[in-house]
């Protein structure tokens, strides 16, 4: 049960605090009468424009953003100009897709069905419909059907990356956890039907915990879809989500179930909130906390309210078992011990206190 929930709407001073926080994030957000387009794009529909020719016509005027950029490999996938740097196709299949002018390409094509087909599921879920195969792909309905994507079923069975990331969140990812008191989404992917249905499937969504105001997407339509409950804390509300049916009060911690418990972790924004799964010792981070390829970091470019609070926040972590941190952005880390993820996080703290 969720303790100290207002279900008043509070606004307060949302206003000013969301015009201070405006970011990239904001800047990116999808216009709705463009989304058909988008995803028609993503299937091979878009014209094959000649790499060498793929910025500019002889008259020098610019061609079509979705042209491919000029430094993909030959073959059938490329990334086009309007990638936004997000990094999730990187994320998901880096033998494939890589970055080289502070955008992604494609620097090998795939070489086997297995790396066809996560190439597939990293065109599928970028947030900007920027990948696309030259020839329409007769395998897409088994990308769609692949998600959402078990993480780790060795070590966090159940818990599962949605894909399908959104451009309003600037490609935040997003997960969906299979729980014997109700399955959770965190934070909120792109609206997709596909997605949607296989999310009924297996067992549908009871609530919807957003870790903090910017990576809240399409929550309003997966509400919709599924009657869930969400949840955010009251600091954390603007006008997009004034309609939530649970804010969180005051500095925790909270239970969903014995198993998960809510924590305060302010210093990303005023009031983020982080997620662990006991059980799994799976914490969900939203921006607070996230893995780089290597270790773990923290973001201060895209830090909204207070970099000292945030290191706090994350000393505030060293009591709690996990040895899984899945962020909104960022790399997923997983280590071999609790006494490992301590060190890092100490290492960390020590890094960001000098």
């Amino acid at each position: 049960m969720i303790v100290s929930i207002c279900n008043k709407t509070t606004m307060g001073l949302e206003g000013r605090r969301y015009l201070k926080k405006v970011s990239i994030k904001a800047q990116c957000g999808r216009h709705n009468q463009h989304q058909q387009q988008k995803e028609s794009n993503r299937v091979g529909v878009v014209p094959v424009i000649s790499a060498t020719a793929a910025t500019r016509t002889t008259h020098g005027a610019k061609l079509s953003k979705r042209s491919p950029r000029p430094e993909n490999v030959d073959g059938d996938f490329y990334v086009d100009h309007t990638c936004i740097d997000c990094n999730v196709c990187r994320m998901m299949t880096p033998t494939v897709y890589s970055r080289l002018g502070q955008q992604s390409i494609v620097y090998n094509q795939p070489s086997s069905d297995e790396e066809r087909l996560s190439a597939l599921q990293a065109l599928l879920s970028c947030p900007t419909a920027s990948i696309h195969t030259r020839e329409p792909p007769t395998d897409i309905k088994m990308a769609h059907d692949s998600f959402p994507l078990a993480i780790d079923p060795n070590t966090i069975e159940g818990v599962y990356h949605c894909g399908y990331h959104s451009e309003a969140s600037f490609g935040a990812t997003s997960y969906f956890i299979v729980h014997p008191g109700g399955n959770i989404l965190v934070d909120s992917p792109r609206y997709s039907v596909q997605l949607a249905k296989r999310m009924e499937a297996m067992g549908g969504v009871r609530y919807m915990f957003l870790t903090h105001r910017d990576d809240v997407a399409d929550h309003k339509k997966w509400q919709e879809h599924f009657k869930c409950e969400r949840i955010l804390h009251e600091h954390e509300v603007t006008w997009s989500t004034a309609e939530v049916e649970m804010k969180l009060q005051g500095e925790g911690p909270w239970s969903l179930a014995p198993d998960i418990e809510l924590i305060f972790s302010p210093g990303h924004t005023e009031a983020c909130v982080s997620l662990l799964y006991k059980t799994k010792g799976a914490l969900f981070t939203g921006d607070h906390l996230m893995g780089n390829g290597k270790g773990l970091m923290m973001d201060h470019v895209h830090n909204w309210y207070s970099v000292p609070l945030q290191i706090e926040s994350i000393r505030a972590l060293l009591p709690y078992d996990f040895t899984w941190v899945l962020p909104g952005h960022g790399y997923m880390h997983h280590f071999n011990t609790v006494e490992e993820k301590n060190v890092a996080l100490r290492n960390l703290i020590e890094k960001e206190s000098m």
